[in-house]
């Protein structure tokens, strides 16, 4: 029988884990594409990967596009978007599966970060 002060402890322990595998990962990005990434910076990327384009400058709408891409990519796996297929420019789109919950600001955060380490890991 879990106790509340037991799963508050497995929950701070995964919250550790999770923030710890976070920094290695963005140390590690960084030595590829400089210092300074952020949870933003590192969706841009992985909607860059996802989108195959080598493209070095992008506008601030296509910017949106690439992070919307990562973060259906990512948050895919967790079943809250189902792939519909690319468009003829290439670009993949999604369905929502229903409604995404409702999360605080930091729970949305460590959310994306734990899809983003998931993705990683596949990769």
């Amino acid at each position: 029988m879990h106790t509340v002060n037991s799963v508050r402890g497995q929950f701070k322990s995964a919250l550790k884990e999770t923030d710890e595998a976070w920094k290695l990962l963005i140390l590690e990005l960084e030595q590829q594409f400089g210092p300074g990434l952020d949870l933003s910076a590192v969706l841009f990327l992985i909607g860059v990967q996802e989108l195959g384009i080598n493209k070095r400058k992008f506008g601030k709408d296509q910017k949106l596009e690439l992070m919307h891409i990562a973060i259906c990519t990512v948050l895919e796996p967790y079943g809250f978007y189902t792939p519909l297929g690319r468009d003829t420019d290439g670009y993949p789109h999604w369905e929502l599966d229903g409604a995404l919950p409702a999360l605080t600001a930091g729970q949305q955060s460590q959310l994306m970060k734990e899809a983003i380490l998931h993705y990683f890991d596949k990769k």
